[in-house]
């Protein structure tokens, strides 16, 4: 088995020396997504808005590689601050609705470009 870059223009450019996602068989192991936004600059807002831009370029990244959140098998989450988590799990259960993947949250000292939060995802996509 090959592994397959997945890379699309609607979610932001990788900042540094790795891919958007990588697949390998079944399981698509995506790179951390931070808020940034196609201009790859970070978006304007607390941890709600960007949690939400997180989100918006995790779905980016599924979509280039046909898949979607209720094809993900396990997330991992990185906050900056703790404090933050419910508002960060609310809008995490926005997008995942009744799926309920695996997941662990940690917090850290620093994100890249000082950003609030993280999310990387593993999931599973259909093989043709």
């Amino acid at each position: 088995m090959a592994l397959n870059t997945i890379a699309t223009n609607q979610a932001p450019a990788a900042i540094g020396p790795y891919s958007q996602a990588v697949q390998f068989g079944n399981l698509l192991f995506t790179s951390g997504q931070i808020p940034l936004g196609l201009d790859g600059q970070v978006v304007a807002g607390g941890i709600e808005e960007q949690t939400h831009q997180v989100f918006r370029n995790l779905e980016a990244v599924l979509s280039a590689a046909g898949a979607n959140f209720d094809q993900v098998i396990k997330a991992t989450v990185f906050i900056k601050d703790m404090n933050q988590f419910a508002q960060v799990n609310q809008i995490y259960a926005e997008y995942f609705g009744s799926h309920k993947p695996a997941r662990s949250t940690v917090e850290v000292a620093r994100l890249p470009k000082d950003v609030l939060v993280e999310i990387e995802l593993i999931a599973a996509v259909i093989v043709e």
